[in-house]
């Protein structure tokens, strides 16, 4: 299972459209606001299917779900590069928010719970965090990639390498296994399972806890990385160095993820202690304004990339059997409204301010959380 598990972590983000694709926005006419708005389309996407497709991966097959969302994001790909205008990109993002719903909560779930059924779900973290940095490996390489494809045949060739790469990852889904009996958490479906999954948040403090952490976690660090071409740009740097310059970033991601095994047992405090060192180097970084700098960047992306999957794991250990894509899900969906808000919140500083204040300023709500887990941790 762990063998299928990174082939499709790596496809699913070996994409070459990545580091570009906002560059093809800005290119094809965009400003930072209409670029801005079609994040927010994306995310109203995940905001209204991440929940019932969560639900559903519950009740019906979840490995159906993992291979039927790279076909919708393929097809959004072929609308980008085919008809590049604000229609066919917003189109593209509806489809890629729904494939994000389908896929988010069902592969946490289906992961977990076949290492439960082999007794090797203490490894969830040290897998998840192996998945994750085979992930941003991808990334690294699609990026790397990027500019000589992009220079033999622009936008139509690197759209058609992500197009061939979404189909490849349909395929390899179809290659995990799953020993759950579709819809055996509720015989009366989809809705049932919701209801099931939101009564056990109600009851239980601790879940909702740790349900919160995630989107706290997660969403601004995940809406700045599409940002973070620009940001590479604002340096000064020519449009051929942005992709090497990535390279840098997702480096200090990756090595975030490699340390999730050995990081699980850290704790409430500790974790505080990382998202604080995380936002000091993402504002420093940012605004130094310098192509050196970026490194500062990269170890912060690595210590938010470490966090999320920390938070995570802690989020899957007070989930039992039923509904758990449910309420990974519900979790999803926190993280989906908070990033809304941090795309209009940097279209508004960016567009005044630049690319690095805005960074800066969003390493403001990590602090803020690093100070409450720190003294929560101590109590």
């Amino acid at each position: 299972m762990t063998a299928t598990l990174y082939g499709y972590a790596f496809l699913d983000d070996f994409v070459l459209l990545y580091p570009v694709y906002a560059l093809l926005f800005s290119d094809t006419g965009l400003s930072v606001w209409q670029i801005s708005s079609l994040f927010v389309i994306w995310s109203l996407t995940g905001v209204a299917l991440e929940v019932p497709s969560g639900a559903w991966a519950d009740a019906v097959s979840r490995r159906l779900l993992l291979w039927l969302g790279p076909l919708l994001t393929a097809v959004g790909f072929a609308l980008w590069v085919l008809a590049p205008s604000y229609g066919a990109f917003a189109a593209g993002f509806v489809l890629w928010g729904a494939r994000g719903a389908l896929v988010s909560g069902a592969l946490e779930a289906l992961v977990y719970e076949e290492l439960e059924r082999v007794g090797a779900d203490a490894r969830y973290a040290e897998v998840m965090g192996r998945a994750k940095a085979f992930g941003l490996v991808a990334v690294m390489a699609s990026t790397g990639l990027a500019g000589p494809v992009f220079a033999w045949g622009g936008y139509p060739a690197v759209g058609a390498a992500s197009v061939l790469v979404c189909l490849a990852s349909a395929v390899t889904a179809t290659r995990f296994p799953e020993h759950r009996v579709a819809g055996e958490d509720d015989g009366d479906g989809w809705a049932a399972t919701l209801r099931a999954g939101l009564a056990e948040v109600r009851r239980e403090r601790s879940l909702r806890g740790a349900m919160v952490l995630v989107p706290v976690v997660t969403a601004v660090w995940g809406a700045l990385d599409e940002y973070t071409p620009l940001l590479v740009r604002a340096t000064g740097v020519a449009e051929a160095t942005v992709p090497w310059l990535l390279l840098v970033i997702w480096t200090g991601a990756t090595a975030g993820s490699l340390l999730a095994g050995r990081c699980e047992r850290l704790g409430t405090a500790g974790l505080g202690w990382l998202l604080g060192a995380a936002a000091v180097a993402l504002a420093a970084g940012a605004t130094a304004g310098t192509p050196a700098a970026l490194v500062l960047v990269a170890l912060a992306f690595g210590g938010f990339q470490l966090a999320t999957v920390l938070a995570d794991v802690r989020l899957q250990r007070h989930i039992d059997d039923s509904g758990r894509a449910t309420l990974t899900s519900v979790a999803g969906l926190g993280t989906e409204v908070a990033t809304i808000a941090v795309y209009a919140g940097y279209a508004a500083i960016s567009t005044s301010s630049g690319h690095g204040t805005a960074f800066a300023l969003f390493a403001v709500p990590y602090l803020v959380t690093a100070l409450l887990l720190v003294s929560r941790g101590r109590d």
